[in-house]
């Protein structure tokens, strides 16, 4: 998997060393211990890729907005540096004391961000070694759910920062805070381009059809949780037994044999599909699972009482 990285501010980078250090900057060293975090989290995917495949896919997206969070950390640690001196370099005299102390405040609050960053890797790990905290039908669908919301909200707000600060009059002080956020020289000259409508930035319907998802993955968290809280039930009727497994997140027909060919289409058209390894038809267990359910045993009443 191709490994993605964002941009960091050496320019800054070197001025911030210099106002906290008499040695000399080694250029491309913020950038060399940002991917050097970055790469952690890549090799750690790639593991889980080999052990557990179907955990790549996720588990590079992890990595993905990893890179993406530590580059806002990085620029974000370099542009603090940048808003005070040290006293060894400045000297005692007229020492601008609330400005430090207004820096240190910055530097605990983006060490926060840090730590809540590194909470991506404890994931993996856990992923990496069983731990997941949540299972279901795909052994964590909630849990990539939850992820998958997680991201779908970063990107709604890394949308709404950057729009802010595309739209600032100073328009300097606007690409610094985007290049804080990781933001490239080529992605900032492409957020002000001015698209066919003339707006800058993300258009209004990148942040809505973002937001919708948003909207959309909570409720399927909710709906997966509400359900299996319920736990398993079984019932049956005349034509089979009906189980909704909260483990495998799946609604379960069992036939006490092969269905005839017209009930088999019944049951094909209404979204249930042949499962050897559980003799059972089934698809995934949702509300809509349960409104096909009605249909199909409306389809085979009325196949019942026209064959009487």
């Amino acid at each position: 998997m191709e490994r993605v990285y964002y941009s960091i501010n050496e320019t800054s980078a070197r001025t911030a060393h210099q106002m906290m250090s008499f040695s000399d900057y080694k250029e491309g060293s913020k950038t060399a211990e940002y991917k050097g975090y970055v790469d952690r989290a890549y090799e750690l995917a790639d593991q889980i890729a080999e052990a557990r495949p179907d955990q790549a896919d996720r588990v590079y997206s992890m990595a993905a907005r990893y890179s993406k969070r530590m580059a806002e950390y990085t620029n974000r640690d370099i542009h603090i540096g940048c808003m005070c001196p040290s006293v060894m370099i400045s000297g005692a005299g007229n020492f601008p004391v609330r400005k430090k102390e207004k820096q240190n405040q910055a530097w605990d609050k983006n060490h926060q961000f840090f730590n809540e960053t590194q909470g991506i890797i404890s994931k993996m790990e856990g992923i990496l070694h069983g731990k997941e905290l949540i299972k279901s039908s795909d052994e964590d669908a909630i849990e990539k759910l939850e992820e998958k919301l997680e991201n779908l909200k970063d990107m709604q707000e890394r949308m709404k920062a950057a729009n802010k600060a595309v739209r600032l009059k100073d328009t300097e002080k606007g690409n610094e805070q985007l290049r804080i956020m990781g933001y490239s020289e080529k992605q900032i000259k492409e957020l002000r381009e001015p698209d066919f409508c003339g707006r800058v930035g993300y258009p209004d319907y990148a942040l809505q059809n973002n937001n919708a998802n948003i909207h959309r993955i909570e409720g399927r968290i909710k709906e997966l949780q509400a359900t299996k809280e319920r736990g398993t039930l079984e019932t049956e009727n005349q034509f089979f037994k009906i189980v909704e497994n909260t483990e495998a997140m799946r609604l379960q027909l069992f036939f006490d044999g092969k269905p005839e060919p017209e009930v088999r289409e019944i049951l094909k058209s209404n979204g249930f599909r042949w499962a050897p390894s559980q003799s059972a038809w089934q698809r995934q267990l949702t509300d809509n699972a349960r409104y096909s359910l009605k249909l199909v045993i409306k389809k085979l009443e009325e196949m019942q009482e026209a064959g009487q």
